[in-house]
């Protein structure tokens, strides 16, 4: 599991922070690029929330690669296999049931489908 946890943990850190800073700071973009739609306020209030959680989850990745074995980073991982399921389902519900879709939004679900299946085989392996 070891290097195989590092390299998903960083790779977590790489792709979820940017994610997170572009909610925080500009959430129009990510909305824009994922659904295709603009946010009012209420919806640009939570995106901004959900991505200083984005910042929180990856800065916790980045802190757990050079202990990816530990008891605590094996609770990150399945939190972190919690978060991609969810993510690749809620945006593809997004695009199935909503009918919403903006150019990033089916590699995003299938960049989140990979992330979970490397996540699930990185707590498999360190059983």
């Amino acid at each position: 599991a070891g290097v195989n946890a590092k390299s998903l943990l960083i790779a977590t850190f790489l792709t979820e922070a940017p994610t997170g800073l572009a909610l925080g700071v500009a959430p129009a973009i990510p909305a824009s690029l994922l659904l295709g739609v603009s946010l009012g306020a209420p919806a640009t209030v939570i995106a901004r929330i959900a991505g200083a959680a984005l910042v929180a989850l990856s800065l916790a990745c980045w802190g757990a690669r050079d202990a990816p074995s530990s008891p605590a980073t094996r609770g990150l991982l399945a939190g972190v296999l919690v978060y991609d399921v969810a993510a690749a389902a809620v945006l593809a519900h997004a695009g199935f049931g909503l009918h919403l879709s903006g150019p990033v939004l089916w590699p995003a679900v299938l960049l989140h489908v990979a992330m979970a299946l490397w996540c699930g085989a990185c707590l498999r392996s360190s059983r």
